[in-house]
């Protein structure tokens, strides 16, 4: 297995995870451990989305993997508000509907760009 196709695999299991430890972290009423996870596994999203991002000046897409990057780093930023906010008893509406559609968008475009995988061929 390549580096390229091993990076991307490696990204996909980090954001998936993460996924799932925002949603438990977001339903669960003491959610500290889980948040502290959580914010490792923003850290390895953003370091195996870096490797993607350096690999994909190879396909000289530069600048669709940069709007990739900056929509990922939205979507972790939106998360992080929801989080901060439920545990200060604030209203999140507004940030889970930004996080809905930045993560909507970074997954349509990072499932369109070359490096992405293609699950209707």
């Amino acid at each position: 297995m390549d580096f390229l196709t091993s990076s991307t695999h490696l990204h996909i299991t980090t954001w998936v995870i993460a996924l799932v430890l925002f949603f438990v972290a977001a339903l669960a009423s003491k959610s500290k451990g889980i948040h502290m996870a959580l914010r490792l596994f923003y850290i390895l999203i953003i370091i195996t989305g870096g490797a993607l991002f350096i690999e994909g000046m190879d396909y000289n897409m530069g600048m669709d993997y940069g709007i990739k990057f900056i929509l990922g780093i939205l979507v972790i930023g939106m998360m992080e508000m929801v989080l901060v906010r439920k545990a200060k008893n604030k209203p999140t509406a507004v940030f889970w509907v930004l996080f809905a559609i930045f993560l909507f968008a970074v997954l349509f475009y990072g499932f369109k760009l070359p490096m992405g995988e293609n699950f209707l061929a």
